[in-house]
């Protein structure tokens, strides 16, 4: 009996020890540090195996559609708006199609700041903002003849 606890103890001493050398070896390399070129801004999920997220690379901020068997650019926007909004903490819209923003009359992929109620406003549960977003992205995509 009493050589079983200590088995025990033994074993669960060298799985520790096995995981502190890992992660010592894993800092030691750099592993699972942000080198600060690339930056997920935001991601949302859009489905089970789907995502839309917003990458940062240096001064390039890109929207980026994710499923298991691809990746796929779907927009660039401007790094001076994504950060006003990231600063208000507010989320962000395109503009609809074909209407311009409203701080920029030409522009029609300008960000602009929502203004809905309800208790989820401002957050990233509101419905309103990712669906005017997904919106915008699918209107960009449809191929017109």
């Amino acid at each position: 009996m009493t050589w079983m606890i200590l088995r025990l103890i033994l074993s669960l001493g060298f799985v520790a020890a096995v995981l502190v050398f890992a992660a010592r070896l894993a800092k030691k390399r750099g592993l699972g540090q942000s080198s600060g070129l690339i930056d997920v801004v935001a991601r949302q999920r859009m489905g089970r195996t789907s995502s839309l997220n917003v990458v940062r690379i240096a001064d390039v901020v890109l929207v980026v559609g994710a499923t298991e068997e691809q990746v796929t650019l779907l927009a660039e926007l401007d790094p001076e708006t994504v950060d006003a909004a990231l600063r208000e903490r507010n989320p962000v819209r395109l503009a609809p199609a074909g209407e311009p923003a409203a701080d920029s009359p030409t522009a029609t992929s300008t960000l602009v700041a929502r203004s809905s109620t309800g208790p989820l406003a401002g957050s990233v549960l509101d419905r309103d903002g990712w669906g005017n977003l997904v919106h915008q992205l699918r209107e960009r995509t449809v191929r017109r003849s």
